[in-house]
Formats: C-alpha cells, sequence, structure tokens
C-alpha cells in the first residue's frame, strides 16, 4: 500500500481524529447499524487479518469495514484489491472507502444480505470472510443465519472472521456446523477485544 493510502486509513493523528468523529457521528445517526462509537484499533485489525490463508485462492470479503482500519490490514496481508470486496451499509463510509482504496470493490448495502450482495460478483467458494459488524445487536437467529450462509459460501476450513468486546462468542457452539477458534484478549484496542473465528471442516 502507498504511503499515501496509509495516512488516509488513519496514519496520523489529524486523520484518526476525523475518523473517531465520523464513526461518532453515524452511530449518533444509526447505532444499530454503526454498533460502536470508534474504529477499530490497528492491533485488532492485524489480528482479525492474520488469520486469513494467503495461500488460499479466491475472493475476500469484508462485512463493516467502516473507514478502512481492518481493510488496510488485510492489504498488507499481501491480499490483492482486486481480491477484496467489501459491503458496507454507511453510504459516506462507502465514499470514503472508495477514495483510500482504490481497486476495492466496495458495495454499499446491508452486509446480512451477504449471499444477495454478492450474486454475479464474488466466484464462489469464498477465501475468507472478515467481519466488523456488532452482531450482539442483531437477534441470535439473525447472528447463526449470517454465520451459517458465510460458511456455505467458504471452502471448507475458510475462516469467518468476527471480533467481539463480550466474553461469549457471538454465535455459540452448537448453532451451526462448524468450529470455534478464539483469540486471546488484544489489550491494545480500546476497549479489549477478541476474535472469534468459525470454519466449517472439510468431510473426508
Amino acid at each position: 500500500m502507498s504511503q499515501a493510502h496509509r495516512r488516509r486509513a488513519g496514519g496520523d493523528i489529524k486523520t484518526k481524529m476525523l475518523d473517531e468523529l465520523r464513526f461518532l457521528r453515524n452511530w449518533i445517526g444509526n447505532p444499530l447499524k454503526t454498533g460502536a462509537v470508534a474504529p477499530s484499533g490497528p492491533a485488532l485489525a492485524r489480528s482479525m487479518a492474520g488469520y486469513i490463508d494467503t495461500a488460499n485462492a479466491g475472493t475476500v470479503v469484508e462485512l463493516g469495514p467502516g473507514t478502512g482500519v481492518v481493510t488496510e490490514a488485510i492489504l498488507e496481508r499481501g491480499i490483492a484489491a482486486s481480491r477484496l470486496v467489501s459491503i458496507e451499509y454507511s453510504p459516506d463510509f462507502c465514499a470514503l472507502l472508495r477514495e483510500r482504496f482504490p481497486g476495492v470493490h466496495f458495495l454499499q448495502g446491508d452486509a446480512y444480505g451477504i449471499r444477495t450482495n454478492l450474486a454475479g460478483i464474488a466466484e464462489l467458494p469464498l477465501a475468507a470472510v472478515v467481519s466488523s459488524l456488532p452482531l450482539f445487536t442483531r437477534p441470535p437467529a439473525e447472528r447463526q443465519r449470517l454465520i451459517n450462509t458465510a460458511l456455505d459460501m467458504l471452502a471448507p476450513g475458510a475462516p469467518f472472521i468476527q471480533f467481539s468486546y463480550a466474553f461469549v462468542p457471538p454465535v455459540p457452539h452448537g448453532a451451526g456446523d462448524f468450529t470455534i477458534e478464539r483469540s486471546n484478549w488484544i489489550l491494545m484496542n480500546l476497549p479489549p477485544a477478541r476474535v472469534w473465528i468459525y470454519r466449517r471442516p472439510a468431510r473426508g
């Protein structure tokens, strides 16, 4: 990623403060869709991106990119912009993201309709799904539907990567055919968060 992109994605204090104000404004306007009052921190973003297997071919899908902190980490992980499709609900954030990350395919829409949004755009199976959605603001049935639908679209063993601030996973064991892995607490993030990784094992 170029130096200019790195600065625009939050590498300087002024940009970071502006992004925090954008998040706060979007949260005030629609707290159930935005979910957080500030962007994820770089340590959390790197942790999330670190679970993407760069050797796996296929499209990487990002849900709820916000101002692009995780988007930047995914690109720095080595995923080409042409392989990344990102679904963002906020039209304002979409406009900002398209300016910051040319080459990434940004879709404005509801990420809970992941299959509909990606129809005709991303070839299946997907290589990874990286989600910053505020899942705990939605009913359990909607969370389960999203994760199970995404796992249906992923290659066997490929990850659905989700962060949260909670002690428990957003969708528990037994709510679908998947395994769950979790990271340690990422204390450098405010508030501290952890990453939950859902996979549907290959059946041999």
